[in-house]
């Protein structure tokens, strides 16, 4: 089933698309995470914000790339020393989560609070530009 834009929002659901792409480019289910949609405000756009569970990461055990289009972001993590274990249910395994990015999107920064990793994307604002459609006389 097609969607119908709306007549007074044409060409307006680029952000809506970008997420739609996002969510479908999972690949497995770690490392787990969010995307948000952040309303815009007078001084700043909309963004869209991804937010991955990497607790036991480190800031320089992460890294964050855009290639050829996606969002990269891959975990790797030092060998332990050895340890043993009477359980362990903290995965430390690397992984590697890609996201298409649509047209346009920009990585708009990213920042590491306690076991969380998050990276704003947006769209820089075109020029506006106005133009007078001349009306041509019925003859």
């Amino acid at each position: 089933m097609s969607r119908v834009p709306s007549p007074l929002l044409l060409g307006f659901d680029e952000i809506e698309r970008a997420f739609e792409r996002v969510a479908r480019s999972a690949s497995d289910g770690y490392p787990p995470y969010n995307v948000e949609r952040i309303a815009g405000t007078e001084t700043a756009p909309e963004t869209l914000r991804i937010v991955l569970a990497v607790a036991g990461f480190s800031r320089a055990e992460l890294e964050i790339a855009v290639e050829e289009g996606q969002l990269v972001i891959r975990g790797r993590q030092a060998e332990a020393r050895a340890r043993v274990y009477l359980h362990r249910g903290i995965a430390t395994r690397q992984f590697s989560r890609v996201f298409r990015l649509a047209d346009g999107m920009q990585v708009a920064g990213a920042g590491l609070s306690p076991g969380l990793l998050s990276v704003d994307l947006g769209r820089p604002e075109p020029r506006r530009r106005g133009r007078l459609i001349e009306i041509a006389d019925d003859a």
